[in-house]
């Protein structure tokens, strides 16, 4: 479990290295945040240089997974499809930095740092839904035509993966303060879901290599550009599981429905949407909202589950059962109709509305 003193003894660790990327002895080390990885902000005053450091989390990728992540950020720079921090190569040319921190190795990624901030309920999130549709439809359609390095290895986003059999986020079950009668429920809308997901395939056009995170904290937005950051969740799931991903612990909100439209007619600006993948959107939504629950009972050291459990009454496994007992409803018709739900794993509480995009 990451503690306040861990932190501090990998920064002290990290700052001893940052020569190996050819910063100064005056170069500063600052904690950014912890959540899969740990991140820190390394600014050099005499080269005038900032680099974000990422720690990976171990043993959950691969030296492998995260040099191909690393691949397709180049390959995605390179063709000028996206706006995102390149990797950075120590002196020796390594991206993939091995250093002994806290006691154990730990891999290390240096990334260019990228100005912006994260857009907010203050700004118009519609306008930026539109241009991350836009930047969505660019990064599947490279996704479809880009050759992967034959080493190429990424984590698979299906359903086995996320709720059933093999799950990487550990099981949606353990929901922090989930009840018997809400784990009832929500196994039925599993079972509801893993048919839908079933029944539209995974096709070439339907299913690849997707970036997985593209919620509000992973966009850096600055005058009218929009940037993208963290690649760490890439891997092969469905193209439209992006919209769900962009709308995480926002889909409750008053103002989704209007997002799924301007996300939508950005998307169109590039590529053609289907009637069966605009009808998909709600499940790939509720499919998303399910595995976080996952996520904050297997990351329970972060402060974003900290901050969950804090903000959220334990009685929202009942509220999403009085609200919506019928898991069959239909997702086509109503959109928004699986939005109750959701509210066993995101109160309707003022607190737990607050910042809500900075919770994963």
């Amino acid at each position: 479990m990451m503690t306040p003193g861990l932190i501090e003894s990998m920064q002290a660790s990290l700052a001893a290295n940052l020569p190996r990327w050819g910063l100064s002895s005056q170069s500063t080390l600052a904690f950014l945040s912890h959540s899969e990885n740990t991140t820190f902000l390394a600014q050099d005053p005499v080269a005038r240089q900032k680099l974000v450091l990422r720690v990976q989390r171990p043993g959950y990728h691969s030296p492998d997974e995260i040099a191909s992540e690393l691949a397709w950020i180049d390959a995605v720079i390179a063709d000028d499809v996206v706006v995102t921090p390149r990797p950075v190569a120590d002196r020796e040319g390594h991206l993939l930095c091995p250093i002994p921190l806290s006691g154990a190795t730990r891999h290390v990624v240096a990334f260019e740092f990228l100005s912006g901030k994260e857009p907010d309920a203050s700004d118009d999130l519609a306008t930026w839904f539109g241009k991350l549709g836009a930047t969505s439809a660019r990064l599947h359609a490279h996704s479809r035509r880009w050759t992967m390095p034959s080493t190429f290895q990424r984590k698979e986003w299906d359903f086995d993966a996320m709720l059933g059999r093999q799950p990487l986020w550990g099981d949606w079950r353990a929901g922090l303060g989930l009840r018997d009668d809400g784990r009832g429920l929500l196994q039925r809308v599993a079972d509801e879901l893993e048919r839908r997901v079933e029944a539209y395939g995974r096709s070439e056009q339907r299913f690849g290599l997707i970036h997985a995170d593209l919620r509000l904290a992973n966009l850096l937005v600055e005058g009218d550009r929009l940037g993208i950051i963290d690649f760490d969740d890439c891997g092969f799931s469905w193209f439209f599981y992006d919209f769900a991903a962009a709308v995480s612990f926002i889909e409750h909100e008053p103002v989704m429905d209007l997002l799924q439209e301007a996300w939508l007619a950005g998307y169109r600006t590039v590529a053609p949407v289907s009637r069966d993948d605009e009808a998909m959107l709600p499940a790939f939504v509720m499919l998303r909202r399910m595995l976080l629950t996952a996520w904050l009972a297997s990351h329970s050291d972060t402060e974003t589950a900290r901050r969950w459990v804090r903000a959220t009454p334990t009685e929202r496994s009942r509220s999403a059962t009085g609200s919506y007992a019928d898991c069959d409803a239909d997702f086509r018709d109503q959109p928004r109709r699986a939005c109750p739900l959701l509210q066993c794993c995101c109160s309707r509480s003022p607190e737990c509305r607050t910042d809500v995009s900075r919770r994963l």
